[in-house]
């Protein structure tokens, strides 16, 4: 049906808005239970208007940059390749497709440290002068559910809001589902380059969900959008999306609570979005998916954060992938003297950053320089048994007694007081007085059952 400036779902209701006057000032947003509130600082680059980076003399290209089996290096020190062109191919049910995302010659395949921890295999290429030449993928002639699954996963196209799932797996999911939420929520404090992309390329997003949609045979697509990006929710209704306004609260974009906010349903523990018929995506996953269908571009590059006030110029960037964080921070003005902390990805889920010859991948969507008082640097002290935990925790789960039976050893009874239920968001961390250290208590558990069944 068409409507002249969109819809904006902002009760349990759906309001027409018919001409381009302000919204109701006082609404009723939607939203998850639990949850905290912070101070989101991301005026320090939500102004920054999107820019390229100039390339770097050298990338590090990680075969590993999703969950699954590393992609196959296809190419060998000493050969040439180009923007676009592929240098490691898939493998598995789980795997993606990795490009080149300069020209230049290949120096070899190198082991280094990810953003995340552990080893990888890497591929080093030295960029050429000459950039001109750039390969992309044939026009599709056809766009139909098919084509479009089939050009989402030559494309490469992962989860880029951080989990790094194989887009084109989670488009087929085994059960039916009737609707996908684009995830506009961008919840994580400083970060604001999904901000940036639905302001400045709303109509090619808004492209890119209804191609997501139809790779998966969904006709209802809802973009969930957080109250304080109340400009980006404007913009979609006015092109005709459908938007849900949500409350600005801490974790408003974790999947299973953002289901929640959109349309009330509740994802069973251990359960995933599609036992609840929803399939729920990234805005930068959606924009990908745009420039795959309509201008056959793989996933080589993408638009990333730089922000924290120990950086001397905060922005907005798109960066190619396997950019070393020492030249994102060399573009971006260098560190200021009072540095503490560099964090890839945000302060709540990201990973600190010990290493600067770390290279950005296809989840990369932070990076950022933290001072000491923008750093929670406090010893942990004995639980003192407040519940703060358990109030904030999204899942409704009991973090203390997570973190006290992991650090016991006890990893059957953390399970039991649902430690794999829980997905790291960090809230009970950042609400407790004795400055606990539950999340790595999570991972250090999750990290031994693994290991047990070995």
């Amino acid at each position: 049906m068409p409507i002249l400036y969109g819809r904006l779902l902002i009760k349990s209701k759906i309001l027409t808005k018919t001409n381009k006057g302000d919204f109701m000032e006082k609404f009723v947003q939607k939203t998850f239970p639990h949850g905290v509130h912070f101070h989101d600082n991301k005026e320090l680059s939500k102004e920054q208007a999107i820019e390229v980076m100039p390339l770097a003399s050298d990338v590090f290209i990680s075969v590993s940059q999703h969950i699954g089996a590393p992609s196959t290096p296809i190419v060998k020190a000493g050969d040439q390749v180009v923007k676009g062109q592929l240098i490691a191919d898939a493998v598995g049910g789980l795997g993606s497709k990795v490009y080149a995302s300069v020209c230049g010659e290949v120096v070899g395949i190198v082991k280094k440290v990810g953003a995340a921890g552990g080893l990888a295999d890497h591929i080093h290429i030295k960029t050429s002068e000459q950039q001109d030449e750039v390969v992309g993928l044939p026009a599709l002639e056809v766009k139909d559910k098919a084509s479009v699954l089939n050009r989402i996963f030559e494309a490469g196209i992962v989860g880029m809001g951080g989990a790094g799932f194989p887009t084109n797996v989670k488009l087929k999911p085994a059960k039916p589902v009737d609707t996908l939420i684009i995830n506009g929520a961008e919840c994580e404090p400083y970060i604001t380059c999904d901000y940036r992309l639905m302001l400045e390329k709303a109509k090619e997003v808004i492209a890119g969900a209804n191609y997501l949609a139809m790779a998966c045979g969904i006709d209802k697509v809802v973009f969930g959008i957080e109250a304080n990006k109340m400009d980006c929710a404007e913009l979609f209704a006015s092109l005709g999306a459908d938007v849900v306004v949500l409350k600005k609260k801490y974790p408003q974009g974790a999947e299973k609570d953002l289901i929640v906010a959109v349309n009330g349903r509740r994802v069973p523990c251990g359960g995933l979005p599609m036992d609840v018929g929803v399939v729920v995506q990234n805005i930068a996953t959606a924009y990908a998916a745009y420039e795959a269908v309509e201008l056959g571009k793989p996933c080589y590059e993408r638009l990333m954060t730089v922000s924290g006030r120990a950086i001397n110029s905060t922005k907005n960037i798109i960066v190619a992938n396997g950019t070393r964080y020492s030249d994102i921070i060399e573009y971006c003005g260098g560190l200021k003297d009072d540095v503490c902390k560099l964090i890839s990805g945000g302060p709540m889920m990201g990973f600190a950053v010990v290493d600067t010859s770390i290279s950005t991948t296809k989840t990369t969507g932070s990076l950022l320089a933290l001072t000491e008082k923008e750093t929670n640097l406090d010893k942990p002290t004995n639980c003192i048994n407040c519940g703060r935990c358990a109030k904030a925790c999204p899942m409704s789960l009991m973090p203390m007694y997570m973190d006290f039976y992991t650090l016991a050893g006890d990893y059957d009874t953390a399970v039991k007081y649902g430690v794999m239920n829980c997905f790291e968001c960090g809230s009970c961390a950042y609400v407790c007085p004795a400055r606990r250290q539950i999340v790595q208590s999570v991972r250090l558990c999750k990290k031994k059952l693994r290991e047990r069944k070995k």
